[in-house]
């Protein structure tokens, strides 16, 4: 280790004994039915509690910014089990009533939201999120209504944020970083999102002016916690996408528990709605838990593991694809040979541990280790036509292909192959002092890539090979004179790497409530470090360093109406992760530098009430400017990077989201998002990059019939303008500014529920007693059978020596049934 990353670690590791926990208070009185003061209640949670005194007051310490579960008990009385989510230094009044007749259970969770609201996160409730309709149904799903998130794609669980693109995401599970496979590059190939919704209780969402807390990526968080089930459960969901189930399990003396999840889907279902006719058989599945053990009242144990395993077998058939205008409209036709054979194999574990030394020190150590084994197989030979469609109504052949301007061939041919290997180990440490909170982490990460690539692509038309453009090769003008000239493959990539990266990151960052006047104010600075060095058996690269200082700031005055002013931004780094280090040759640039992003966000938050019922209006104005740019390509969900670090860009939008219980007892929201990102590559000039999504809007929304309200109407709409559509491979990208057509789709799902926690005393009869929900629902995907397009084929006509751009469509109108229940 060198000197220097000697110092960063001794420099943290001094630190740390002055920085330590954070705590919360609960208090109250404890009442009967009768509204008399009831003593002698035991108050606790794990082994810690307390007693209410004659008077029914009692007063609790318990740990801040974690759930945390109070049982209430009294020789006479029934129990009370309540869950509560509280900020750091805050005191939570808490004044229960007790019963004799029936004991109240279940996971109430009293939250506070001042520390979210005044970070800028949004929190999505694990309830809208099961049950929203959607293809790719879970957290993703939703985020994609949000303003700001951006996706064209409904089979793929990736997101672009505020211009970024899909590796500029940060995700965390239980304060751990998760990952996702490498080599997938078609949303049909990705199965199942990394996280659970059976498992979660909650979700937070930062769409940028994070934390120093959170790691180095330019774009967006999302945190994400499982859940600590407090009492044994079971819920079950089935439909033609697939099924899943999870266990919650607690044993008998309450110190371990453990919440178990397994998911299969397949998407045969909506792939074979697309154009392209195919036999596909895949197959997506997972097993998933997260075990928690309480050691003592000090120190708690967790485990998260996960084992997924997708295998995905395509073999397509024919496509037809009609495109250009109504005057002039053409047709693809392909006839294809071969298939695809893909698997993706990932396994992840996660050891977690929390050891409250003080009531105001708080030490967390947490190891991880990610491998994933994959291999993308395929040879496929496609042989297309490309004609002129007759448009005459009333024609025979009306909407056939009349004329024939171009046909052609083309062999894809793969053998691409990675293992993986990700082990991270992490120091966290939480400290109040006074009115003041300070954190501090320190995490080393070793990557290990082991990556073969073999892959070319060769096309004709009418019969006749087509070289690559870019390379110096004689004139092919077939079939007007000989070609004696080699013949070689329009795209080929051979490449073999072996690399290590070594990571050093660390951050500090404090945060102090105060008044200014009559008016609250909130204040965040912190500053993170990243050190790494990449390393192979025939490269190694330079050691490099960035540092990246953020800060917050909050403020709502004393005003009559309800709001909060935010300020957010910093200096943002992303170090390349190993996709961003592979150019398009297939080779490893180890010296590629960490893309830099100087962020600025304003932004308000309006509480009011309409019609006596809870809204909020979130408004953010943000702006990037980016240096050091790795410009790249995207294919589907497949990203490759020029690895060259030799553009700027800059971001800039409006976001806006209004969310209410527009229906009692229902949250809904409206989004609308507003951005422009350009890229100016070797001062080439500005021009717009692959994520440039200028406008959004979405919709979620939910109902229920009000004469029959066990019937429920949830609604998902997202309309989006289209993306620039891409250019064809080796051309130049300043000289393909065409955008695709704009992005509309709606979900919707209808649902009756036979069993709720308002009708479960009705149905306490035979086998209905054992469930505490019971649905089922009919769902119906793309409502309005919209054509969306996620990508464009590239079709060269021989003799005219044009490029046609083909949409690729996505699904069409798919009807799907669902059944939930709950134990």
């Amino acid at each position: 280790m060198s000197t220097n990353k000697l110092i960063f670690v001794f420099f943290f590791f001094f630190v740390s004994l002055s920085l330590l926990a954070q705590t919360a208070r609960i208090k109250g009185v404890i009442l009967d039915k009768n509204n008399q003061p009831v003593g002698n209640v035991n108050v606790s949670y794990s082994s810690i509690g307390t007693q209410s005194n004659k008077n029914g007051f009692y007063d609790l310490k318990v740990p801040a910014n974690q759930k945390v579960t109070l049982v209430f008990t009294h020789v006479s009385l029934k129990k009370i089990t309540i869950t509560f989510s509280l900020d750091s230094n805050e005191q939570k009044e808490f004044n229960p009533v007790m019963s004799d007749q029936e004991e109240q259970m279940g996971e109430v969770i009293v939250t506070s939201n001042n520390r979210k609201l005044i970070q800028g996160i949004s929190t999505i409730e694990p309830e809208v999120i099961r049950k929203i309709p959607g293809a790719n149904a879970g957290i993703e799903n939703i985020l994609k209504t949000l303003p700001g998130v951006n996706s064209n794609n409904e089979l793929s669980t990736q997101y672009a944020v505020r211009g970024g693109n899909y590796d500029e995401n940060l995700v965390y599970v239980n304060e751990i970083e998760v990952y996702r496979p490498f080599l997938i590059r078609s949303g049909q190939q990705e199965g199942l999102s990394f996280t659970n919704t059976d498992l979660v209780q909650n979700v937070d969402f930062s769409a940028g002016g994070f934390q120093a807390k959170f790691g180095d990526k330019l774009s967006s968080v999302l945190d994400i916690t499982y859940r600590k089930p407090v009492k044994f459960g079971a819920s079950l969901e089935a439909s033609f996408l697939g099924g899943s189930l999870s266990v919650d399990a607690v044993s008998k003396d309450k110190k371990w528990s453990a919440v178990t999840g397994v998911r299969y889907r397949n998407n045969s279902l909506l792939v074979k709605s697309q154009e392209t006719q195919t036999n596909f058989t895949p197959s997506f599945a997972d097993i998933q838990t997260n075990i928690n053990y309480q050691a003592s009242a000090k120190w708690q144990w967790s485990f998260l593991g996960n084992i997924s395993q997708n295998k995905y077998q395509y073999q397509p058939l024919t496509r037809q694809t009609t495109f250009g205008t109504i005057d002039n409209p053409m047709a693809l036709t392909v006839f294809y040979e071969g298939q695809e054979k893909d698997k993706y194999d990932t396994y992840f574990g996660a050891l977690k541990t929390t050891f409250n030394v003080s009531d105001n020190f708080t030490l967390k150590f947490i190891g991880s280790v990610f491998h994933t084994l994959e291999q993308e197989y395929f040879d496929i030979f496609a042989q297309y036509r490309l004609g002129e469609v007759d448009s005459s109504i009333g024609s025979e052949t009306f909407g056939e292909v009349a004329f024939t301007r171009g046909i052609g061939s083309q062999l894809s041919h793969a053998r691409n192959d990675l293992d993986a290997l990700i082990v991270n180990t992490e120091i966290k440490g939480f400290h109040d002092w006074k009115e003041n909170q300070f954190e501090w982490g320190i995490k080393y990460t070793r990557e290990s890539i082991r990556d073969r690539i073999i892959e070319w692509e060769v096309i004709d038309s009418a019969g006749f090979s087509l070289n690559p453009p870019i390379i110096d090769l004689p004139k092919n003008d077939q079939p007007y004179s000989p070609y004696t000239g080699p013949f070689v493959p329009y795209q080929n990539i051979r490449s073999t790497n072996f690399n290590s990266i070594n990571r050093f990151s660390g951050y500090g960052q404090w945060s102090l409530k105060s008044n200014i006047g009559s008016s609250e104010v909130w204040y965040n600075a912190g500053v993170r470090m990243h050190n790494w060095e990449v390393i192979g058996t025939a490269i190694t690269g330079k050691s490099q360093i960035t540092f990246s200082p953020r800060a917050q700031f909050a403020i709502k005055p004393a005003w009559e109406k309800d709001m909060v002013f935010r300020l957010s931004g910093g200096l943002y780094h992303q170090p390349p992760f190993y996709r961003e280090l592979r150019g398009a040759d297939g080779m490893v640039q180890p010296n590629t530098k960490a893309q830099q992003s100087v962020h600025i966000v304003f932004g308000n938050d309006y509480s009011f009430k309409m019609w006596d019922r809870p809204f909020k209006l979130v408004s953010e104005l943000y702006y990037k400017s980016l240096t050091d740019v790795n410009t790249y390509t995207i294919d589907n969900v497949r990203i490759r990077y020029a690895a060259n670090n030799n553009a700027t860009a800059y971001a800039q939008g409006l976001d806006v989201r209004l969310n209410g219980e527009f229906v009692p007892g229902t949250e809904s929201w409206f989004s609308f998002g507003y951005l422009k990102t350009e890229e100016n590559s070797d001062d080439k000039g500005y021009i717009a990059r692959p994520t440039d999504q200028r406008l959004k809007f979405g919709l979620l929304f939910q109902d229920y019939m009000p004469n029959i309200p066990s019937i429920k109407l949830y609604l998902n709409l997202v309309y989006n303008t289209g993306l620039p559509g891409g250019s064809p491979s080796y051309a130049d990208s300043y000289l393909y500014q065409n955008r695709l057509n704009d992005y509309r789709r709606v979900d919707v799902g209808f649902s009756k529920v036979f069993i709720d926690n308002t009708t479960r005393k009705e149905n306490n009869t035979g086998w209905f007693k054992n469930f505490k929900e019971l649905a089922i629902g009919l769902e119906i995907f793309n409502l309005f059978d919209n054509q969306n397009a996620i990508t464009n084929t590239w079709v060269r006509d021989v003799y005219s020596k044009n490029q046609y751009a083909i949409p690729n469509y996505m699904t069409t109108r798919v009807f799907n049934v669902k059944l939930t229940a709950k134990l």
